[in-house]
């Protein structure tokens, strides 16, 4: 064992641990192309070069651009990867090994490897006795001899080779000594790495344990770990392979991919790095890791995953009252990493739940100083805990309890009084197969000493309030011009009451620089719209002027 270092941090971990050599873990991306097989995910030619970009740029090692025999669109992207500089990552260009009854210098897909111009090539082969025999339908020897010959072809064009032994672990679980003969075959090829696959998902890290032991008798070069998440153990079974030595990580972003999904490597890198020591990607990068999974999402046109670990909204979380006030203390006491090391960044929730802590935290956290024990903080609090019981919710509607606490604290007046709201919906004789409704609304409002009576239409009853408002409030506020409507979603609260029950309606709003939601509650799906879209742009405005 080499000596150990102890750094104290005086602002944030009580001690932290670390060898002073710390272990290179070459990391292994196949977003671009396990990835794609994820539901729902079809990435453009665009998309694929964007995200190697972003790859590239947070230190990936090896970026697997896809499979140059399967279709046209992974070709031209290794046309325009050749034209691309890469300061970090290796674009890897993913095969099988060679048909049967053929020669490795005469398969098709085997060439369209080499023309590929990649310089690394991932091949997979069978180490699973039954998929040789029901898949293949070849003789075992036989699979034998395409692992080798086709590694040892891709070796002669001076080649790095990745052998993924796919099945690797079912098949040991089946016929250890078939699967370890595959894995024998790679290597007497000249394989550089060769990656022990989990294809299935569904083995546990127990199994991957022995099997990967057994491997290591077997296997002189470089070991991988390729595992997914049908078993819900993807990232546990990658912490064990390295554990046991291994030093080829492959995975994606976010997990995407078939079925359940890849192992994680937004989970993984950070867990690694931050906990055993293994560097991953350069340590002034790991804080990019929350932007990469981002990004990647938005591209694959899929909602972050607000509880993934790390990098979702709700990882650095406190809700309860209790918590709050220990993170208002000392962070370390309900949080396992420093969030901004991740690039993430600690949310303090408000609700029923929530303690004069919450509430204390939320009002420092835009500017505003209130103590625990002030009658002004004890009315906010009840208040909150009040609306909730309505229906409120105002974790995802954070702007709408900043108006809450400066209006309670008579900090911000309203920017209008409503005096009257009428909303038509006519729906008249369909001339066509389908005729959308027509929404008009009224609107009569005060601002200051001056009357405001407007009419608008829309096409929808949301959007003709939203247009009444603006128009009513063109000349008063003309930072209106600058905010824009770009989600509406609704949920029924109590579900039980049927088209009695109330409704909770959320409005995302925007400028170019930041976004914000708002938050309505009534069993008037009307009402609770407007209300939720009054707050939208009261917040929208004063956060425009600076709050002055």
């Amino acid at each position: 064992m080499g000596s150990r270092k102890v750094r104290v941090s005086e602002t944030r971990r009580i001690t932290e641990v670390e060898p002073v050599a710390k272990p290179q873990i070459a990391i292994y991306d196949t977003t671009l192309r396990d990835g794609s097989q994820h539901e729902g995910i079809s990435f453009t030619l665009e998309d694929k070069i964007k995200i190697a970009r972003r790859l590239d740029d947070i230190g990936i090692h090896y970026i697997e651009g896809g499979w140059p025999g399967s279709n046209p669109k992974d070709i031209r992207f290794f046309e325009r990867a050749r034209k691309l500089q890469f300061d970090n990552a290796k674009i890897a260009a993913f095969g099988s090994t060679r048909r049967a009854n053929s020669k490795a210098k005469d398969d098709a897909n085997l060439k369209l490897l080499i023309d590929s111009e990649a310089f690394v090539v991932t091949i997979f082969g069978k180490s699973w006795d039954f998929h040789v025999e029901q898949a293949l339908r070849v003789p075992l020897d036989q699979n034998l001899e395409m692992i080798e010959d086709s590694v040892r072809f891709l070796k002669s064009h001076d080649r790095e080779v990745v052998y993924d032994a796919e099945h690797y672990f079912d098949g040991f679980r089946h016929n250890p000594d078939y699967a370890l003969a595959t894995l024998r075959a790679a290597t007497a090829g000249g394989a550089d790495v060769i990656v022990f696959c989990d294809t299935n998902g569904g083995t546990l890290p127990k199994e991957v344990a022995k099997a990967i032991k057994a491997a290591k008798k077997v296997v002189s070069c470089p070991m991988g770990i390729h595992t997914h998440n049908d078993g819900g153990v993807a990232v546990a079974n990658a912490l064990v392979a390295v554990e046991l030595g291994v030093s080829h990580i492959q995975g994606t972003v976010n997990g995407y991919g078939e079925r359940c999904g890849n192992m994680n490597l937004i989970t993984l890198i950070p867990t690694l790095q931050l906990k055993l020591g293994r560097i991953c990607v350069p340590e002034d990068r790991l804080h990019k890791i929350y932007g990469l999974s981002h990004f990647v999402s938005e591209t694959a046109n899929l909602a972050p995953r607000e509880y993934q670990p790390y990098v979702g909204s709700s990882a650095f979380a406190h809700k309860g009252g209790i918590h709050v006030d220990a993170v208002m203390k000392h962070p370390d006491t309900y949080e396992h990493v420093v969030p901004q090391t991740v690039g993430n960044t600690r949310r303090i929730l408000v609700s029923e739940l929530s303690g004069a802590s919450n509430v204390c935290y939320k009002a420092r956290d835009v500017g505003i100083e209130l103590r625990k024990g002030s009658p002004e903080t004890a009315r906010i609090l009840q208040e909150v805990k009040k609306l909730e019981d309505e229906g409120y919710e105002f974790e995802g509607a954070e702007a709408s309890f900043e108006l809450l606490l400066r209006k309670k604290l008579m900090e911000r007046p309203k920017l209008f009084d409503l005096e009257k709201l009428e909303v038509i919906i006519e729906k008249h004789k369909q001339k066509r197969d389908y005729q959308e409704p027509g929404s008009d609304v009224v609107l009569k409002l005060r601002v200051g000493r001056e009357e405001r009576y407007v009419a608008a239409e829309g096409d929808g009853p949301v959007h003709a309030m939203d247009n009444a408002l603006r128009k009513a409030l063109c000349d008063f506020c003309p930072e209106m011009e600058q905010i824009r409507l770009i989600d509406y979603k609704v949920r029924v609260v109590n579900v039980r009451r049927g088209t009695a029950a109330k409704v909770r309606v959320l409005i995302e709003s925007a400028t170019d620089d930041e976004y914000w939601t708002t938050i309505g509650v009534s069993t008037n799906i009307i009402e609770a719209s407007w209300q939720a879209l009054v707050d939208g742009v009261e917040y929208g405005v004063w956060k425009l002027r600076g709050w002055k």
